[in-house]
């Protein structure tokens, strides 16, 4: 049964404060590495991880990571990756009514849709994502347009086939944890490996908009019905390639959460690291043109998180920060990721503050002659 619905608006001042002196006057602290980049550097609680694996739960013993989430109904609801004992992906769902504290957390996944028929006579990828290899569903991304949740994914049959599977919900099913998805569907092609999609959260000139790639170029499609993805018709990308030279992302593996519009422009998280740390995953900002958004605005010269932690550290895969959720609740950012590839964390920022630094100090990098659109129609 779900929990009685709470407004978190009245008091998210009081909540905020609370991010901000979470354990009888102790601090966020600012990870370690990042204090250079200033109001750009997320505050962490010494509460993280706040998701951790249940080592009697058979679907979720050995890792939870990589969330998305939503705001929403007086809540931040969370779905997570998980992994269980036999090393397939699944969705668990969790909410927080101050964005901190988990109040509620699923007994059962709440998506495991029936992986893909393996198919051998395609090569055999070598391919450990996470805790296992076994498949499933990986790294989801929830954006609400209207009253739909829409959800990205990663879909891997264990094998050779690592796609972007696209599924929805109407809003009032998923707060009410009535986990009604339509039918999972392919949107990009096999064949091809792909990660890291995102949807807007509104249509932009009246279609909607996946984003798909950040470099060498911003990589847009728009599309005038979602219902079109059909298993026939798919968008094709392209795997990223490099970064900016002499920065701390001269290697860029892709977006984060889904975009955040905001006034000064589409807030986009990414994942990227240094050809000289390469074990380190860090997380950047930038800002694309709300109505060309394959413009960038601004991109940070800094990382504004490191895994400097030791739960971003001791787990699958260390030296990892890798987010999937954001949600901007009252004036605070809060952004929600894995640690480790083995707990849910989050940290913050307040965001009016966040953005005027990342637009005073950020430097675009790709000029206008090198960026490209894509106004394919599906």
């Amino acid at each position: 049964m779900a929990a009685p619905k709470r407004k978190l608006k009245k008091s998210a001042k009081k909540k905020a404060s609370r991010f901000l002196d979470l354990r009888k006057g102790k601090p966020v602290r600012h990870a370690r590495q990042t204090r250079a980049a200033g109001v750009l550097a997320l505050q962490k609680p010494e509460t993280n991880p706040i998701i951790e694996p249940e080592e009697t739960s058979h679907w979720e013993s050995k890792a939870t990571f990589n969330p998305s989430v939503l705001y929403g109904d007086g809540k931040i609801h969370l779905i997570y990756r998980a992994i269980g004992d036999n090393d397939v992906s699944m969705i668990g769902y969790a909410r927080s009514s101050d964005g901190i504290t988990i109040d509620y957390r699923s007994k059962n996944p709440v998506f495991f849709p029936n992986r893909p028929v393996v198919d051998k006579n395609q090569p055999h990828v070598s391919y450990l994502s996470g805790g296992g290899g076994g498949g499933g569903t990986e790294d989801p991304r929830l954006t609400r347009i209207g009253d739909t949740v829409y959800m990205l994914y990663t879909a891997f049959d264990g094998w050779g086939s690592i796609r972007i599977a696209l599924t929805s919900i109407s809003f009032e099913d998923f707060v009410s944890e009535r986990w009604h998805w339509t039918k999972p569907v392919f949107i990009s092609p096999p064949g091809e490996i792909n990660k890291n999609w995102v949807l807007f959260p509104e249509k932009i000139n009246g279609r909607y908009a996946i984003l798909h790639g950040i470099t060498p170029h911003i990589l847009i499609d728009y599309v005038d019905d979602l219902n079109k993805f059909d298993g026939t018709r798919f968008i094709h990308s392209m795997h990223p390639e490099g970064g900016r030279e002499d920065f701390w992302d001269t290697s860029v593996r892709g977006v984060g959460p889904a975009p955040i519009k905001t006034k000064h422009g589409w807030l986009v998280l990414y994942h990227a690291m240094d050809i000289s740390d390469p074990n380190r995953y860090k997380l950047g900002a930038m800002l694309l043109d709300l109505k060309e958004p394959t413009k960038i605005v601004a991109r940070s010269p800094q990382p504004i998180l490191e895994p400097d932690e030791l739960y971003e550290n001791q787990g699958f895969k260390s030296g990892v920060v890798y987010a999937c959720g954001a949600a901007v609740v009252d004036s605070w950012l809060f952004v929600y990721y894995g640690g480790a590839d083995k707990v849910v964390c989050v940290a913050a920022a307040e965001l009016d503050p966040f953005l005027r630094e990342l637009i005073a100090t950020g430097l675009p990098r790709l000029s206008r002659k090198r960026l490209a659109i894509n106004h394919r129609k599906i």
